[in-house]
């Protein structure tokens, strides 16, 4: 769910920050005032390519950052990615800043720490759909196409993708073994070099460490030595020593307890403290009795040093994983002497997995062809509600071949559209105008939504939606259906929309009003969460234009009492 969207700098405006609630966010304004400028800003931040012309003028660089609220469905992969592109993820929350800089480069931050366009491009999925005009951004793929389809039948794809990856490590595996047959004995060869160079070598693991402790105590012999003897010195064998000073306080003390009780527990103490001395003392002498000054076991440590540091450099950051890469070695060589043994179980394995494969993938392709019919005639009666006298199909094309498999089966899947009677079905994507196809994508979702509800399935919080000029070219009920719409989807999920309508306007749960002023010979744009009476007028406003009437007023009133 997106938190907050801070703008600097960006287009028009010099300072913006908004915040944003769960459900139906709808933001108005005047013709002009630029509502449409927030969705191309965010369209950064999922991804999309940046200009320097975004920058307002007499500025050097335009700042478009986010915070969203990571929801429990998300959150594993939101994580996973972030690992896997060396970015740490926070508890609860994901941060995104984008910087546009006038001589073209940008830079991008995620959670505070340098990111990358690729990683902003796999995480936008998990984060925001935006259908804005001329354009469906980041959620009509052929993966997403799919994922509509298989939420509405409520199909299970783990099977699918665990039949899949299980297939899939067969084949690499035997792909790995039927290299080249010179490849093949050139890898041999080098694998035999290095699982004898680790082996020669015999590492263990923490020697390293064990060796350097070894090797400070050697190179400081002496001085060690010096040490540990002074202290003896002071402590228990010297003319002065702490040892014998305590033990003819004792006595003194022991003299005074005779006439004064009080005395017995000092007496006590400093007994305790001559022995915790003496422990000591001996422990020093032990100690300095074992070191021994050896420049000839002190360069073999050092030999033996470099030798691991030869391994640690070429094999692994550590022992451990110069040990675990000669283990591996090792099992490839023994796969490669054995190829033919190995080759005829993995091909029986992969028969196996291809023909588990098959089947998991015809039981999934059999639900989505059942269920695509119907999507059909449900999101059709949905986009005639939506005032669009539309023909919709799902062209389905399911092909068993090896190379179209995938982790979602092996089924194609393309929505086609006629928006009007009598023009020719296009790919959905095509669609010319933006405001139809906000239409058509919030038809399907509402279908799909209202399918999963009617199932009794977990419909929970998904990605947030972002819809522009979705009301282009409506007026009346069909704009009340399309608010209804909205906020139906809203339900489980944070919707934001841009309309000019205020039949729309008046689902909201969070009223933005979007105003463009002049200050200081600059033109801005502002934008606050409007209630009450404030949100009334707006409403009227957008009822009756700038001239603001009783009459419009009280339609207001009674048109958000009734979509309260």
């Amino acid at each position: 769910m997106l938190l907050e969207l801070r703008l600097e700098n960006y287009a028009i405006i010099d300072k913006l920050a908004v915040e944003f609630g769960p459900g139906l966010n709808l933001l108005t304004g005047e013709t002009g005032a630029g509502k449409s400028i927030l969705i191309d800003a965010l369209a950064l931040l999922m991804g999309d390519k940046a200009s320097p012309e975004v920058i307002r003028a007499g500025a050097n660089r335009a700042i478009v950052s986010a915070v969203f609220e990571l929801q429990a469905r998300c959150k594993k992969a939101v994580t996973q990615i972030l690992e896997q592109n060396g970015v740490d993820a926070d508890e609860g929350n994901l941060i995104i800043r984008r910087e546009i800089a006038a001589g073209g480069k940008g830079r991008i931050f995620i959670n505070n720490q340098p990111g990358t366009l690729a990683v902003l491009k796999q995480l936008a999925p998990l984060l925001a759909t935006i259908h804005a005009q001329n354009e469906s951004i980041l959620s009509f793929d052929a993966a997403a196409r799919l994922e509509l389809l298989d939420r509405f039948t409520g199909t299970d794809l783990v099977p699918l993708a665990e039949s899949f990856s299980r297939w899939k490590d067969v084949r690499s595996k035997i792909d790995e073994l039927e290299r080249d047959e010179q490849d093949r004995l050139r890898l041999v060869d080098l694998w035999t070099y290095q699982q004898k160079e680790i082996e020669a070598a015999k590492p263990q693991a923490g020697e390293d460490e064990r060796l350097e402790a070894e090797k400070r105590i050697l190179a400081n012999a002496e001085r060690i030595f010096n040490s540990a003897m002074n202290a003896f010195d002071l402590l228990y064998e010297g003319d002065r020593s702490t040892s014998s000073t305590l033990r003819a306080a004792g006595k003194a003390i022991e003299d005074l307890a005779r006439y004064e009780a009080k005395f017995q527990e000092a007496v006590a103490a400093i007994e305790t403290a001559r022995i915790s001395v003496e422990e000591v003392s001996a422990t020093l002498r032990d100690y300095a009795g074992r070191i021994h000054a050896s420049p000839q076991h002190l360069a073999a440590v050092e030999e033996r040093l470099a030798a691991l540091d030869r391994l640690k450099r070429k094999y692994g950051p550590n022992l451990s994983d110069v040990i675990a890469f000669g283990a591996e070695v090792g099992r490839k060589i023994v796969e490669v002497e054995n190829k033919q043994d190995i080759l005829r179980h993995l091909r029986r394995e992969l028969e196996q997995a291809a023909q588990t494969y098959l089947e998991v993938a015809a039981a999934v392709s059999r639900k989505r062809h059942q269920s695509a019919c119907k999507l059909e005639k449900l999101v059709e009666a949905e986009l005639s509600e939506l005032a669009m006298q539309a023909s919709f199909r799902i062209e389905l094309s399911s092909h068993q071949q090896e190379g179209h498999w995938t982790s979602l089966g092996f089924d194609q899947l393309v929505y086609v559209i006629a928006s009007n009677p009598g023009e020719p079905l296009r790919r959905l994507e095509q669609i010319a105008s933006g405001g139809e196809l906000s239409r058509v994508i919030l038809a399907l979702k509402a279908v799909v939504e209202a399918g999963v509800s009617q199932a009794g399935r977990k419909a929970s919080h998904e990605r947030t939606l972002i819809f522009d000029e979705i009301d282009n070219g409506i007026a009346g009920r069909a704009a009340e259906a399309v608010g209804k719409k909205l906020k139906a989807l809203s339900r489980v999920n944070q919707v934001l929309c841009v309309t000019h309508l205020p039949q729309i306007a008046t689902f909201a749960d969070c009223h933005y009003l979007i105003q463009k002023k002049e200050t200081g010979g600059r033109t801005t744009i502002t934008i606050r969460l409007i209630r009450g009476e404030e949100r009334t007028e707006e409403v009227a406003r957008m009822l009756s234009g700038a001239r603001l009437t009783e009459t419009s007023r009280k339609h207001a009133e009674q048109m958000l009492k009734a979509n309260a």
